[in-house]
């Protein structure tokens, strides 16, 4: 009798959990048609190659199953690329890699597209700014930076790479503002790529150059150029080993060009838990982190619910910061 009833018993259990099984079954997705990375930029550039490198990734390591192929749509300080991305909503076979400029485009009204219109995957990693001058420059340190700029900001000529309100020109601005100076002084001489903007200061054309830390980092390891200071959290390893933080020299200054993967808007949470799941695999690969290394940026994987959180943290401060410089869209 005790065996009929434990028999029955189990035979009552494997029936309940048979419904459970085939809805986890139905939860479960991932690409059954091609797969777009589609980066917001022409080809050759930063974020094409990191694009480029996660389909070879994919591809090789066999971590996704559909084709996948990159698609580059430049133009409108990446609001094209926005734009042909929620053209398909809850359709997560539609990736887009983009940076810091995704949110400053939104404040400045460049962009109709914020965080709040898409779907955050994930968050690959950070590349902090550097600041450069030449061996024979009047700023020794970030300290004699910080009181000129106090002093008078507007007496200080700055070449950094591509338009106002950008994560170089933030950095600067950031800088500033915590040491009291006239963020509307700023003399600021745009040019169009980093290459250019140090060449500028290296020709005595300028004062300082501000602009990713890798971009300078050639110069300065053949003593062309001085880096007095990096807006990273805490001193860098490897390469960038000897450069002080601006929090070392007294200003909590932290300002770095992330990137991050975002999805369509209307993306479901099984769409958005495989793509992290995927991509986290891609970040412990070895030809993953070569390219960190060689890219001089540091390591800062984030799963889609934190990469929202640090989205709308990112927001409010840049906010903050746009307003100051003048640059915010007035409504």
């Amino acid at each position: 009798m005790v065996t009929f009833l434990s028999a029955a018993r189990a035979a009552i259990v494997v029936a309940a959990l048979i419904p459970l099984v085939a809805g986890a079954a139905e939860v479960q997705w991932k690409p059954d048609k091609r797969v777009e990375i589609i980066v917001p930029s022409s080809t050759g550039g930063g974020n094409d190659r990191i694009g480029r490198l996660m389909q070879s990734i994919m591809q090789q390591k066999h971590l996704v199953d559909a084709v996948t192929t990159v698609v580059n749509k430049p133009g409108a300080g990446m609001a094209l690329g926005m734009s042909y991305l929620n053209q398909h909503p809850g359709d997560a076979h539609h990736l887009l890699i983009t940076s810091v400029g995704f949110l400053t485009n939104h404040i400045t009204g460049r962009s109709e597209y914020s965080h709040r219109d898409v779907t955050p995957v994930a968050l690959l990693f950070e590349e902090y700014v550097g600041f450069g001058v030449r061996p024979d420059s009047k700023f020794k340190t970030g300290k004699d930076l910080m009181a000129a700029l106090k002093s008078d900001a507007g007496s200080i000529s700055t070449s950094m790479a591509s338009a106002a309100g950008n994560h170089n020109h933030l950095a600067l601005a950031t800088v500033t503002r915590h040491v009291g100076g006239d963020l509307k002084k700023l003399k600021i001489v745009a040019y169009g790529s980093g290459g250019n903007a140090m060449t500028a200061v290296l020709g005595g054309h300028v004062d300082l150059v501000v602009a990713p830390a890798a971009t300078l980092l050639p110069q300065s390891q053949q003593g062309l150029l001085k880096m007095i200071a990096i807006s990273a959290p805490k001193r860098l390893e490897g390469a960038l080993a000897a450069v002080p933080t601006w929090r070392e020299q007294g200003v909590n200054a932290v300002v770095s060009n992330w990137r991050v993967i975002l999805t369509p808007r209307g993306a479901s949470p099984q769409q958005t838990t495989y793509w992290e799941n995927v991509l986290a695999r891609v970040a412990e690969t070895s030809e993953w982190k070569e390219m960190l290394e060689k890219s001089v940026v540091t390591a800062n994987f984030l799963r889609s619910g934190e990469t929202r959180k640090f989205l709308n943290q990112e927001y409010e401060e840049l906010k903050v910061m746009l307003d100051a410089l003048g640059l915010v869209k007035q409504k």
